[in-house]
């Protein structure tokens, strides 16, 4: 660097960039989605935390995604509707790099959840009379503990190598939040390290674990189709059904977001991409898993049947 370059202390997410008047409407209409979240997913914890029925290692990875969704909304959400009612939109260095961290921590950790509630409903549908010795609380406790602490280690590594760099401007990012590629063009120096080490973890994070999530719905499918009972089939089907529609909808955006070719989409679309990875996603899941799940709606209506007799 030369002796005239001085590091940025602040950048300037330059959101949406639309008309003053559409940016209050997408203010109570983000505002709408993001408190969405909230009460979907905290109900869907409440539930699961109240009813002894839903005491069971399929809804504790429920209660445990839930977590990761408002957690994950929570990370970005905020800011972004503080900048889009705000004259100013910038974000201290730090701040930014917290988000980084806290944006690639937290959909690994999604990532990784969704794979044990794969292997959980393979190991439910495929080896039942031997789930709850495979499936135990402790085993489940380590499985939840390594999504998190994996995942925390692998945005690590990558906010390191992000502090590495020098970074003296552009001071603007094109973008609502600051998600890491947005933040490596900001780098005055040769980033290539960083893509590859992204690129790498991609493939490791999200393509490798989707071959696995896809054989191991194969199996399931032989397995429903081998059940006698109508009932019994249609119970597995509905609640299979329910994660793979959680499964397609996080793993393709995240797919197309990171391992696309950049010249593939523009800037905006990626922005609308990581609107959806990270607020219409984390709103959409419990919706996908409680309407397509018959405890969980019987679990709620138990819980107001409850407080209107009190």
């Amino acid at each position: 660097m030369g002796g005239n370059q001085a590091w940025i202390t602040e950048v300037i997410l330059l959101g949406f960039q639309v008309d003053p008047k559409l940016e209050v409407f997408l203010f109570g209409f983000f505002l709408l989605f993001y408190t969405l979240t909230l009460v979907e997913n905290g109900l869907i914890l409440g539930l699961i935390w109240l009813d002894c029925r839903l005491h069971t290692p399929m809804y504790f990875f429920l209660s445990n995604l839930a977590i990761i969704d408002m957690s994950f909304a929570s990370s970005i959400v905020p800011k972004m509707l503080a900048n889009l009612i705000m004259q100013t939109k910038t974000i201290s260095f730090a701040p930014c790099l917290l988000q980084t961290f806290l944006y690639l921590a937290l959909a690994v950790t999604e990532c990784m959840s969704l794979i044990v509630m794969s292997y959980d409903r393979y190991v439910a549908i495929c080896h039942p009379l031997h789930y709850t010795v495979i499936m135990s609380w402790r085993v489940c406790t380590i499985l939840a503990a390594t999504c998190w602490t994996f995942s925390f280690l692998l945005a690590l590594v990558h906010i390191t190598l992000i502090l590495r760099l020098p970074f003296c401007g552009p001071q603007k990012i094109n973008h609502f939040l600051c998600q890491i590629l947005s933040v490596l063009k900001l780098a005055c120096a040769d980033t290539r390290l960083n893509q590859i080490v992204l690129f790498a973890a991609s493939v490791f994070v999200l393509v490798v674990p989707l071959c696995l999530v896809l054989m191991s719905y194969m199996h399931i499918l032989f397995a429903i189709l081998r059940i006698q009972s109508g009932e019994g089939r249609r119970k597995a089907f509905s609640t299979c059904s329910s994660h793979l529609c959680v499964v397609g909808l996080f793993f393709g955006s995240a797919i197309v977001m990171y391992m696309a070719p950049k010249s593939s989409y523009s800037q905006e679309q990626r922005k609308i991409l990581s609107l959806f990875y990270s607020l219409f996603n984390p709103m959409l899941n419990p919706l996908i898993y409680s309407l397509r799940n018959t405890e969980v709606m019987g679990a709620l209506r138990r819980f107001l049947g409850k407080k209107s007799s009190m």
